[in-house]
């Protein structure tokens, strides 16, 4: 079976795996928008006593809180050096509750079908050959009226200008070459992905960022950064 993975993009966040803890880092906008985002999906999925996957976990940022707000957290990543980091972050830190696994969600899947009560698989799908088969498969790894979560880029003109140009080359929030706009996805392609895996979208957010305050927020303007909830079908 081919694995679902570019070599390019696991070994372009394998080399900044030893600064994924540091909140200045390159990593600086993922601990910035953990807060918003975990408050997010806890606040319509009640994480406490929930069995949960972490899809694309990296370094583990958001595995770990959802940890600590009382889930079963699996993170689950095909990346290596940060999953190794994860690992280690979570042992200092005597996280409860937290595993991780370097597994294709897709392997998974057949491995736990309708086993989980939350998967979150987040700025990850613009990273991989086939985001479909990502969507696909947290669909299967989900109960029925389980939740699945994911955030990704819009693809258009003002997400271009502002995920590439502004965020990787004018205000350097994110190394250079760390999106390709061709992976962006329209929440129109993401829905329908949903739609036909038996995952009902029922609320969307966008994610903005101000860069005179140099904080960002949920908002409802989905046009460049942008968050969605799924239940499955019961």
């Amino acid at each position: 079976m081919t694995v679902n993975a570019d070599p390019r993009e696991l070994a372009k966040f394998s080399e900044l795996a030893h600064r994924w803890w540091d909140p200045e880092s390159e990593f600086r906008p993922l601990h910035q928008i953990n807060p918003l985002r975990l408050d997010w999906i806890d606040g319509l999925a009640a994480l406490r006593g929930k069995r949960v996957v972490d899809v694309g976990c990296g370094g583990g940022i958001l595995a770990e809180s959802m940890a600590r707000r009382g889930a079963d957290v699996l993170g689950i990543d095909l990346a290596t050096k940060p999953l190794r980091v994860a690992q280690l972050h979570a042992i200092e830190s005597q996280a409860k509750g937290l595993a991780y696994r370097e597994v294709a969600v897709e392997a998974l899947a057949a491995e736990m079908p309708a086993q989980i009560d939350v998967v979150t698989c987040m700025e990850m799908l613009e990273h991989v050959p086939d985001p479909e088969s990502v969507v696909a498969a947290c669909a299967r790894l989900v109960k029925p009226g389980g939740w699945a979560f994911f955030s990704t880029i819009n693809r258009n003109a003002k997400a271009f200008v502002f995920a590439i140009v502004g965020a990787e080359h004018v205000l350097r929030l994110l190394p250079k070459g760390t999106h390709e706009y061709e992976r962006f996805l329209r929440p129109s392609e993401l829905a329908a992905w949903c739609r036909n895996a038996a995952l009902d979208p029922v609320a969307t957010r966008g994610l903005e960022y101000n860069p005179l305050t140099r904080r960002y927020r949920l908002s409802a303007d989905t046009s460049v950064n942008y968050l969605v909830a799924c239940r499955k079908a019961a």
